[in-house]
Parts: structure tokens; C-alpha cells; sequence
């Protein structure tokens, strides 16, 4: 589940700095979002391969090592679908749970 929430979080930024000029890149970090260096890189290689984000170039250090590099980065209409269908998900679980919550019986 960490996984997912970290992905919503690097989505979520992506998609609030399409409305800046010049994005603060530091936020994009492990550091900023709580997690290891190593699960953060790890995301972000999925999230470019599976087409969420682009403009990131990944350096292949050796074995299993990989480090990343911002050339612009930015979220792609697929990943803006994601977080459009991840938000509609969050909504429509809140409002069942709601509803059982005030279901007697239920």
C-alpha cells in the first residue's frame, strides 16, 4: 500500500508543477516524500517504464544500481489518467464506507 500512496504523492507533484515556470526539483526526492533512496528509484524507473512520467534519464551504475537524472521532467496523459481513475476510486470507497458505516446491521 506504500507503494501506491508513493506513486499518488509523485504523480500528484508532477501535476502540480505543469502550472509552474521553474518547478522546485528538490521536492522531487526520497527525502522529501519519507522513503529510502533505493525504493524511490526503484518507482521511479516503473513509473517511466509503465509511461506515467517522462523526462527523467536512468543511469545504470553496475548490478543492480541505478541512479536517475532530471532532464525535464513531467507527468504524461497517462499518468494524469491514472491519478483522474485513483481519485474516482478514493471517492466512490469513501462513500460505500460511508454508507456501511451508517448501515445498521451492515
Amino acid at each position: 500500500m506504500a507503494n501506491f500512496k508513493l506513486i499518488y504523492q509523485i504523480l500528484s507533484l508532477l501535476d502540480k508543477y505543469l502550472d509552474y515556470d521553474e518547478p522546485d526539483w528538490s521536492k522531487l526526492s526520497a527525502e522529501n516524500f519519507k522513503v529510502s533512496e533505493r525504493r524511490f528509484v526503484s518507482i521511479m524507473i516503473m513509473l517511466c517504464k509503465a509511461g506515467y512520467i517522462d523526462g527523467i534519464d536512468i543511469i545504470h551504475l553496475g548490478g543492480n544500481e541505478c541512479d536517475l537524472k532530471y532532464i525535464d521532467p513531467s507527468i504524461t496523459l497517462k499518468g494524469l489518467e491514472y491519478l483522474e481513475q485513483n481519485d474516482l476510486m478514493h471517492k466512490a470507497y469513501r462513500l460505500l464506507k460511508g454508507i456501511k458505516d451508517v448501515t445498521p446491521g451492515a
